[in-house]
């Protein structure tokens, strides 16, 4: 949903010597309806551009923050035989990917990459959710805004003990599945009645009768997902410690930013839940991906870091099976920008300085 035009690496790539390609997908600032299979497509229409019409004979793909596991998803496509590629989307809708040419690359940089937009969201969405319809609904017992659970008042660190943590983790993972099934009933029921549209037996139907198939198959509704700002790491900075600063991405307030309406996966269609945000279904996953990720890889990542924790880092990197992987760590938070806590360190400049010397070097 980000307009990679403007991103803030181009200038360093530029400046040492490497073309760049920068693209705005389909779902430019609004990814409520983004099917991470079609947007593949957007990727592979980059890679025939720049392999026939400019005729570049190496291309690098250099993922920041989501943008890692959709090029991870698409390359793992790429290098697979077409008839072996996905059939349908993650909602079950018919879109083969082998129809379509999809040029593999040569190299893969994740920067600030996380493990999927689905499981960033499993791992920050709210498992206290008793009611999905009820913003408010909450269980007590899994509230990591609760004091009684070790929350304290911010900017005061919380301290959750290893069993909640546990039974937190789980109820998260049990929410999406829950949200899943809810958006697979609703797929369900408007496809039952796309099927009406095309047995013979609507002609006997009264006009008002086919109108009401027609509006019900052609009619879709979003989900509305509550509360999806509580990774437990937000406010007990001993969570998969690093050199964070307390709060979120968004709020140096999670425990109220939580209860408000902008933030990851809040108002999705069916499809785009089970697409992108469900970390059950989407297939936009790193670690999923990673067996045909055998390209040279770099993985840069922020010490300061309160979207992508280490373990996540740490697992994508084991995960590579290239003989040729880097990791590298620098100061700052997600966006390479200093942190309140080490306010005279930026990472984006030795970041930048990093990638560019490991292209030169291969490249």
């Amino acid at each position: 949903r980000g307009d990679m035009r403007r991103h803030y690496g181009i200038p360093a790539l530029l400046e040492a010597g490497f073309a760049c390609f920068a693209q705005a997908g389909r779902s430019l600032n609004n990814d409520s309806a983004l099917i991470h299979e079609q947007l593949l497509l957007d990727v592979a229409e980059a890679q025939r551009y720049l392999r026939g019409e400019k005729r570049f004979e190496r291309v690098v793909l250099f993922g920041n923050s989501g943008g890692g596991a959709l090029f991870s998803l698409y390359q793992a496509q790429a290098v697979s035989d077409p008839a072996a590629r996905l059939k349908d989307t993650a909602a079950g809708d018919a879109f083969d990917l082998g129809r379509f040419e999809m040029p593999a690359v040569d190299g893969l940089i994740q920067l600030a990459t996380h493990l999927g937009q689905g499981k960033l969201l499993e791992g920050c969405i709210d498992p206290s959710v008793i009611d999905e319809g009820d913003l408010l609904s909450c269980e007590a017992g899994l509230d990591m805004y609760n004091a009684g659970n070790g929350f304290r008042a911010l900017p005061e660190t919380s301290k959750y003990g290893a069993e909640f943590l546990v039974r937190y983790r789980v109820a998260q993972s049990a929410r999406v599945a829950r949200i899943d099934a809810i958006a697979r009933q609703r797929i369900e029921e408007q496809r039952f009645f796309q099927r009406q549209l095309g047995v013979t037996s609507m002609e006997a139907l009264t006009q008002r009768e086919r109108q009401l198939i027609e509006r019900r198959a052609f009619s879709s509704s979003y989900l509305q997902i509550f509360r999806t700002e509580a990774h437990p790491g937000y406010t007990d900075l001993t969570v998969d410690p690093n050199e964070r600063d307390i709060g979120s991405y968004h709020a140096l307030r999670p425990d109220i930013f939580n209860y408000m309406p902008p933030g990851f996966g809040k108002l999705v269609t069916p499809q785009a839940w089970l697409s992108t945000w469900s970390g059950h279904a989407s297939r936009a996953s790193v670690i999923a991906c990673s067996p045909q990720l055998t390209l040279p890889t770099l993985v840069v990542s922020f010490r300061g870091e309160n979207v992508v924790f280490p373990s996540a880092i740490e697992a994508i990197y084991q995960a590579s099976p290239a003989s040729d992987k880097q990791h590298l760590s620098f100061p700052g938070d997600h966006l390479g920008l200093p942190t309140l806590r080490e306010p005279n360190k930026e990472g984006r400049p030795p970041a930048l300085s990093a990638v560019t010397s490991w292209l030169k070097e291969r490249f």
